[in-house]
């Protein structure tokens, strides 16, 4: 699932912000690394070439630290430089290589081109079928972190099997990289309606309203951590009841997070998880990485 990692880069160090997490991934998963640079001019490649070279061989490096069996091992680190639209050539090289995850930095910037959520990272999103983990470097360098990306995870679900998606993304990385689960639902308030003499009321449910509904939720969670205890990965469950992606940011930082990981479409009731919408609030907001997985069936803008 993970054979392959792809690392878009543009020549700037916050752009290199994603390059640990994808070293300690391909270590321990002994996956192979991509690396990716985009000219939109073929006079640019030559200093490009350099650089990606290179990052390339500390990039190597700093991957096989994590190899639990590092002798006669090593991690496979290519670089890969093209001509054209970054966004274009990314997503057109993920597929044609059947890549397993896209890990790049959600800001940077290359001369006058920015590299931000709503230009390139925000495309490649949109575009691509390939699941994406997206890497906040704020500042103006990357931040430090320690050794131990995934630690414990936060996954929101909804109930629905579109949401259910990432499930066996974040299944493969919990049983290779001992991480704990969070699974997590969060309802929204429910209301009673009544006719009025100018037209419907709504009253929220009251508290003890709400609890046998949140009491299913955690059925829920607690059937699919069941599931997930079977093969060894350690899992909790927690339900709230407020806006989806508010709750999601906010248990993210209660619990240190290293990485929320959800599915960019899902649905419960007439509410739609839809990049746009709760997963794209989740990434704009949430100070850790984020991990998008996309339905199947969903389509790509």
């Amino acid at each position: 699932m993970y054979n392959k990692i792809l690392v878009p880069l543009d020549g700037s160090e916050l752009a290199e912000a994603a390059l640990p997490y994808a070293e300690e991934l391909a270590g321990r998963l002994g996956s192979e690394i991509k690396l990716i640079c985009v000219s939109e001019s073929a006079e640019d490649q030559h200093i490009q070439q350099y650089d990606i070279k290179r990052i390339a061989k500390t990039t190597k490096d700093g991957a096989e630290k994590y190899l639990r069996e590092p002798e006669g091992r090593e991690i496979k680190v290519e670089p890969v430089i093209l001509t054209g639209h970054p966004a274009e050539e990314i997503v057109n090289y993920a597929g044609k290589e059947n890549i397993g995850l896209i890990v790049m930095a959600t800001h940077g910037w290359s001369g006058i081109k920015r590299w931000t959520l709503g230009s390139v990272a925000d495309k490649v999103v949109r575009a691509t079928k390939q699941p994406v983990a997206l890497i906040r470097a704020k500042g103006d360098r990357p931040q430090v972190r320690d050794m131990g990306m995934l630690n414990n995870a936060l996954v929101p679900l909804d109930g629905s099997k579109e949401s259910e998606a990432v499930i066996p993304y974040i299944e493969e990385l919990a049983s290779k990289l001992q991480t704990e689960i969070v699974l997590f639902q969060v309802m929204e308030p429910a209301y009673h309606t009544y006719a009025g003499g100018e037209g419907a009321v709504a009253v929220s449910y009251t508290k003890e309203e709400m609890e046998p509904l949140k009491a299913n939720a955690k059925e829920y969670l607690e059937k699919i951590g069941n599931l997930l205890e079977e093969k060894g990965i350690t899992t909790m469950s927690e339900v709230r009841v407020g806006k989806a992606a508010d709750e999601i940011v906010k248990l993210a930082d209660e619990i240190h997070a290293d990485i929320v990981a959800m599915s960019t479409h899902g649905r419960s009731g007439i509410s739609r998880w839809a990049f746009g919408s709760v997963a794209d609030k989740v990434l704009r907001g949430a100070n850790t990485p984020v991990l998008l997985v996309r339905a199947p069936g969903s389509a790509t803008e």
